[in-house]
């Protein structure tokens, strides 16, 4: 007898407020999180993130006595177009604008992809860009040239609509005004498995994360902890006095002619999501690499250790995540 349930995994875009022009919002990817059933567990979860690359090693246990069949899926973050808005997006011309794959017990699956589009007031506009032949990544170039070949009367009834809105400015050749897209792209990879009573089951899925930032130190100002971000820094991050330090001489050394400048880079991963499967995670691993020995970084964590010259190591047992993950990356320009 077979058991039938519904996994998904998560994944939203974080739209933060422009600290400058810029600045670029980061996109938060996350992990699988199986929402129904009380008998699969994840007995094991191994994290590695860097700047290029997010990969996470999963054991699932099913601890039941009946298979369970399920539909696993993987949300990609929603996409929403915005001409001032600068989003993190490693491909903004494919579909699989991540780079996201996944293997079960060693062997790929190829996932299917459902993409629906969604105007600005929420109303499911899929099938008439697909019929005009409009890409429905909305920050792509191919979608603005697609749109700008569209006949007058459409252009107008999708203003009206909220699925385009005029883009106007002057960039030095006169006024210009160009339709660009506003609509939010929702993409969802998912396939079909079964987790065998009483076994194991190993998934490994990884991608390419949405790295944010901005080209400054934004919590300092003047080589002080401005008014602006710094305390919420300090929460979302958990700098510490040294980091702050740290940051303050990077600052003045750079403004002196005696070091490198150094821009903020934001990661971000889900992990309150593996709270929803059974019970808690029986042994989980974070792994963190800064990527250069020149950058440094802060984020929140118990009992983290310093592996290499990069890298970094929290784990835990019975692990239940009560708080996303946050990084914040002070990294120089060369």
């Amino acid at each position: 007898m077979v058991k039938s349930f519904l996994a998904l995994a998560t994944g939203t875009l974080m739209a933060g407020s422009c600290l400058a022009n810029d600045t670029m919002a980061e996109v938060k990817g996350g992990g699988l999180v199986y929402v129904v059933s009380p008998d699969v567990s994840m007995a094991e979860e191994d994290l590695f993130i860097s700047p290029t690359k997010v990969t996470v090693d999963y054991v699932f246990r099913n601890q039941g006595d009946e298979d369970v069949e399920a539909t696993i899926a993987f949300p990609m973050p929603d996409i929403k177009g915005d001409p001032n808005t600068n989003v993190a997006i490693p491909d903004f011309e494919v579909d699989n604008f991540l780079g996201f794959s996944v293997t079960q017990d060693g062997e790929e699956i190829e996932p299917e992809l459902q993409q629906r589009v969604l105007s600005a007031t929420g109303v499911d506009v899929t099938d008439e860009l697909t019929e005009r032949g409009v890409p429905l990544l909305p920050m792509s170039d191919a979608a603005r040239a697609a749109l700008a070949e569209l006949p007058e009367d459409v252009l107008a009834d999708w203003l009206v609509r909220g699925i385009i809105m005029k883009d106007e400015y002057d960039a030095g050749n006169g006024w210009e005004s160009h339709p660009t897209p506003i609509w939010t792209l929702r993409s969802v990879y998912h396939w079909r498995t079964t987790f065998p009573a009483g076994e194991d089951v190993n998934v490994h899925h990884e991608y390419k994360p949405g790295v944010g930032g901005t080209t400054a130190i934004s919590f300092l100002y003047d080589g002080k902890p401005n008014d602006y971000n710094f305390e919420d820094y300090k929460t979302r991050y958990c700098m510490d006095d040294g980091f702050v330090r740290t940051a303050t001489k990077l600052q003045k050394a750079s403004e002196g002619g005696q070091g490198p400048y150094y821009m903020e880079q934001w990661l971000s991963y889900i992990l309150t999501t593996g709270g929803n499967w059974a019970g808690s995670i029986g042994k989980f691993r974070l792994t963190v690499d800064k990527g250069s020995e020149k950058s440094f970084i802060s984020f929140c964590g118990k009992n983290v250790k310093k592996t290499g010259p990069t890298t970094f190591e929290m784990t835990a047992t019975d692990f239940f995540p009560e708080k996303d993950l946050q990084f914040l990356l002070l990294v120089p320009v060369e």
